[in-house]
């Protein structure tokens, strides 16, 4: 998990500033069995988006005696996906007037100026914790800049409920007012100038506000959660805390009027990228996350690959540790490789901060396979002559759509 804000938790402070309340804003982040295993799962995955849904389900679904049926990860999460695609569809049907691709909202005399300053304020705060983004999104319309800068702040903020310097205190039950003021957020009525920047964008966008909340909901995996028994229940964490951000995303930063792609497969991508993303936070971090007492590794592959917690505990590279991590690796390409498809399929203004997003994380599972695997005392980076290095690639592949 990366880092996001929990000034309601403190609603009795006196300072009105809620990123100065908390002190929160600090990061607003057998083998052929295992491949066999993998590759199956893409399959799936693909074959449900090229709406052969009917066979995917057959495969995935799990009766119980009584008669109901439950849904794997990938099929709880697609339902999102056709739900947030369906809005975007449905607005791109409509004839209402548009200002920059967007509904104009309706604003009360004099709440122009306020709005800005809260647009702004989310501005400074994605330049001080995300530079490289920052740069990206000044690419964009002005419109579609503040409104990603906007959900960048929500999302940084609910982050940091259980990953800040007040995780500690956070409880299911501050979780459940989060949500509260979700909801409240999403009727336009704003808590303070932060959710206000958000409260504008949702009236300008097509966003669902379903991502939003899988995102609280997982943070209370966060709380009650420190191991995964298996890949689907890994999947359905990552879609939560970071594929969402994908889903929130895209109404905003819009599809390239000439793309011949549908909406769905855009969407998937994107949520690809976000769960491509969150793999490789953990794949970075297994050192960081076990001295904490959580393993976010799948605990079914670790048996496959004759490994344990204890190992990961102890924190010595081995040949098992190599072999299980270059598998892990592979998985998460995959999912890089499949975000690609969806970024050229971007509206031009907005592919530039998408790829050099997707090319800078891509690079981190390099640096893993540098550091010999070492994933435990070693934290993969990628230096900054590399950064710079790759935005130019990133701007050419924006450009060029390839």
């Amino acid at each position: 998990m990366s880092s996001v804000a929990v000034l309601w938790v403190a609603a009795t402070s006196p300072n009105p500033d809620p990123m100065n309340t908390c002190g929160l804003v600090r990061a607003l982040e057998s083998s052929r069995a295992l491949s066999r295993f993998q590759n199956q799962r893409m399959n799936n995955v693909m074959m449900c988006r090229r709406g052969r849904r009917s066979s995917v389900v057959s495969s995935s679904l799990v009766a119980h005696p009584g008669g109901e049926i439950d849904l794997s990860s990938e099929e709880k999460v697609y339902n999102v996906v056709l739900r947030q695609a369906a809005l975007v569809n449905k607005q791109l049907r409509s004839t209402s007037p548009v200002l920059d691709d967007v509904k104009k909202p309706q604003v009360r005399p004099g709440s122009l100026s306020l709005l800005g300053e809260a647009y702004d304020r989310c501005g400074e705060v994605c330049a001080e914790y995300a530079k490289t983004f920052y740069l990206g999104t000044l690419l964009m319309t002005p419109e579609r800049r503040k409104a990603i800068w906007a959900i960048y702040v929500w999302c940084r903020r609910t982050d940091e409920l259980v990953d800040g310097p007040n995780a500690s205190h956070i409880t299911p039950m501050a979780l459940d007012r989060w949500e509260a003021r979700l909801e409240d957020l999403f009727r336009g009525r704003a808590f303070d100038m932060l959710d206000a920047a958000l409260a504008d964008t949702v009236t300008r966008y097509p966003v669902d506000i379903q991502p939003f909340r899988d995102m609280i909901e997982g943070m209370r995996m966060d709380l009650r959660k420190s191991r995964y028994n298996n890949f689907d229940d890994l999947y359905l964490y990552c879609y939560y805390v970071a594929g969402t951000v994908g889903l929130m995303s895209v109404p905003v930063m819009g599809i390239d009027p000439k793309s011949k792609a549908t909406t769905e497969s855009v969407y998937n991508a994107a949520l690809a990228l976000g769960i491509a993303n969150q793999l490789t936070n953990i794949l970075r971090d297994v050192g960081e996350d076990a001295r904490r007492g959580r393993v976010y590794l799948p605990q079914d592959e670790l048996a496959q690959a004759g490994l344990s917690d204890e190992d990961i505990f102890a924190g010595k590279v081995t040949d098992k540790w190599r072999n299980f991590m270059r598998m892990q690796l592979k998985r998460a390409r995959m999912f890089f490789d499949e975000a690609e498809k969806g970024v050229t399929e971007l509206d031009a203004a907005s592919r530039w901060p998408v790829w050099a997003s997707l090319l800078l994380y891509r690079r981190i599972l390099d640096e893993i396979e540098a550091n010999d695997y070492n994933n435990f005392t070693k934290r993969a980076y990628v230096g900054k002559v590399k950064k710079i290095a790759a935005l130019p690639l990133a701007y050419a592949k924006s450009v060029l759509k390839a």
